[in-house]
Order: structure tokens, then C-alpha cells, then sequence
């Protein structure tokens, strides 16, 4: 069983060392640990300080590409480099390199393929009354959107077997913690998450500049994600709310006609015909979008089989396959 440790960077030549010598060098029911970084087109010697330490891969980009794209890179190294287990951390050395060992007992048990570290968001002291409650919203918000029960959906610390790694999708470039969630939840993979630690701050967060817009860009990739995924009840849900609205103008429209006043309210007419309208059409945008969603699951499945058949098996698989006439594969 090989483990690949993956890291993020963008110029964190100043802490990526203490977060190296923070992680596992060796776990029960691991026969390898390798770490891997992905080097975001950074500016400093973080290259340099990641090979005198003795990493084993790096991913370098020429220029920033933003988190989610490194992440999807260090996936790809790590699967190409025969991972049966990868877990990714940050740079800055936020997480306890210690805990990484409860990411993969799950996987190890054979109980989830995508575990994620539940920070403790409530006692952490550099996060602000504001930044917590935002973060509590937001984890509400995507449990809501991926029918899953995880409390902390912003972190970053996580875990993912060889079989999850290769189906995960990411298209937005802001980050990739969010709508991973989501694709996981409404494809109904095995996600789980672990009580973690944190260590105190070693540098301000690179992810926003401002509460608000980190706001914005999360709530747009959850409205994002859940298009994609679940296009005709989100379409259904926006349709409806304008119909009905449209309706009660209607209403309004036809119990002054019926008095004798409806010349003087035809704008209530107008309106509600628009937006009745707006709303029907939605409905028929969310066939639309589920059939595109149905044709995007296909390619997904292909995808996966190609990425199968590039990458290679786990020697998870292998034996499953030893084992099963059919050679089935469960997530």
C-alpha cells in the first residue's frame, strides 16, 4: 500500500520546510510514503528548499494557475506514480502532520474512498467570530447542496483512494474543496470526515482577500456545482418561484378586471405573462441541462475507464478483481 503526500505551493519557501518535517514518515498498513509537491509558478526558492529536504515529485507550473488546477495536477502525478492512497496538505503547515495517519484509516478499513479533516472551527483563535460562523454557513450550505453530512467543507486536509482520486472532476479554477463535495455526494461516493488538529498561523491566508469575496466566489461554485450536477431541480426550483409570483400578479390582474378596473392595471397583465413565461422556459432549460448532465456522466465513465487504463490498477483492485468472477470495483 503506497501513500503520496501532496502539497500546494505558491512562494512558500518560508514554511514549507516546517510543514515537511511535520508529516508521517511511516503508518500502520503502509508499506510506502512519498511526497509530492506542486510548485503554482512561485517566485522564491520554494523548489529549491523542497529537494534539499528529499521530496520524492514536483509538479511545476511556469505561472500561477490558482488551487484547483494544482490540485488536479498533483492527482494526476500521484495516480501516474502508482498512489494507492493520496492525501493532500497545505504548505503553511496548518494542519497536524500527525493526523494525516486518522485521514487514511478509513480508507484502510475499507469504510469511505474521500475523507475530509473536520477542523476545530469554534476553538481555532486566529479565525474571527465571523470568518467561524461564515464557515459554518458554508459547510451547511454544501451539505444541503451534496446530501452529505460533512461539518468542515472548506478544508483543505483530505484523503482519497486510488478509485476516487481517478473519478474526481474539478472545472472551476478558484478551488477545488467545494464542488469536490458536491460531485462526490450526488454521485453518492463514500465520503467521511475525521475529527483534526491545527497548528497556530504561520502566515495570512492566500485563498481571499476579502471576507466577502470569498464569500461570493464559494457560493458561486456551490450554484455552479449544483447546476451541473442536478440542472432540472435547480432550473424547476428558479421556474417555479417566478410562475407562481407570475400567477399571483395574475390574480391580482384579474380580480381588478372583474371589478371593472383591469384597463388600468394591464402592466399586472404584462408582467405576469413574463414571467410565467421566464418560468415555464425554465422548466425546459432544465430538461436541456439534464440531458447535457446525463451525456456528461457517460464521458465521466468514459474518462475514468481511460484514466484506469493509463494509470494502472491499485493492488486494492487487483486483488478485488483475483477475488470476483466479475471483477467488480466498489467506490
Amino acid at each position: 500500500m503506497k501513500l503520496i503526500i501532496q502539497i500546494p505551493c505558491y512562494n512558500e519557501a518560508e514554511t514549507l520546510e516546517v510543514a515537511l518535517n511535520d508529516l508521517p514518515k511511516h503508518i500502520d498498513g503502509i508499506d510506502e510514503i512519498e511526497y509530492l509537491i506542486i510548485n503554482d509558478g512561485s517566485h522564491d526558492n520554494t523548489v529549491e528548499v523542497a529537494k534539499k529536504w528529499g521530496v520524492n515529485y514536483v509538479v511545476n507550473f511556469r505561472n500561477n494557475k490558482g488551487l484547483a488546477r494544482g490540485f488536479m495536477a498533483g492527482l494526476d502525478a500521484c495516480l501516474r506514480n502508482g498512489a494507492d492512497i493520496i492525501v493532500n496538505t497545505d504548505a503553511d503547515n496548518q494542519y497536524c502532520g500527525e493526523d494525516i495517519e486518522k485521514l487514511v484509516r478509513p480508507i484502510l478499513d475499507g469504510e469511505a474512498g474521500m475523507v475530509i479533516g473536520e477542523r476545530p472551527i469554534d476553538d481555532t483563535e486566529h479565525f474571527s467570530p465571523l470568518k467561524k460562523k461564515l464557515q459554518h454557513l458554508g459547510s451547511w450550505v454544501v451539505r444541503k447542496a451534496s446530501n452529505t453530512d460533512i461539518p468542515d467543507a472548506p478544508s483543505g486536509f483530505r484523503a482519497y483512494s486510488r478509485h476516487t482520486a481517478m473519478r474526481m472532476n474539478v472545472v472551476n479554477d478558484y478551488t477545488y474543496t467545494l464542488e469536490t463535495i458536491v460531485q462526490a455526494g450526488r454521485r453518492k461516493m463514500a465520503v467521511t470526515s475525521v475529527p483534526i488538529r491545527t497548528n497556530p498561523e504561520l502566515r495570512p491566508s492566500r485563498l481571499f482577500h476579502s471576507m466577502f469575496g470569498y464569500v461570493k466566489k464559494s457560493m458561486l461554485t456551490i450554484l455552479r456545482s449544483m447546476m451541473q450536477y442536478k440542472p432540472l431541480y435547480c432550473f424547476t426550483i428558479l421556474g417555479s418561484v417566478l410562475s407562481l409570483i407570475g400567477l399571483v400578479v395574475l390574480i391580482r390582474f384579474l380580480v381588478f378586471y372583474f371589478q371593472g378596473a383591469g384597463s388600468g392595471h394591464i402592466q399586472s397583465l404584462v408582467i405576469a405573462c413574463m414571467l410565467i413565461t421566464i418560468g415555464v422556459t425554465g422548466f425546459f432549460f432544465g430538461l436541456l441541462g439534464d440531458t447535457v448532465a446525463a451525456n456528461r456522466r457517460l464521458l465521466e465513465e468514459m474518462q475514468f475507464e481511460l484514466r484506469r487504463m493509463d494509470y494502472g490498477l491499485s493492488e486494492e483492485e487487483k486483488t478485488k478483481q483475483s477475488d470476483s468472477a466479475e471483477g467488480s470495483i466498489y467506490e
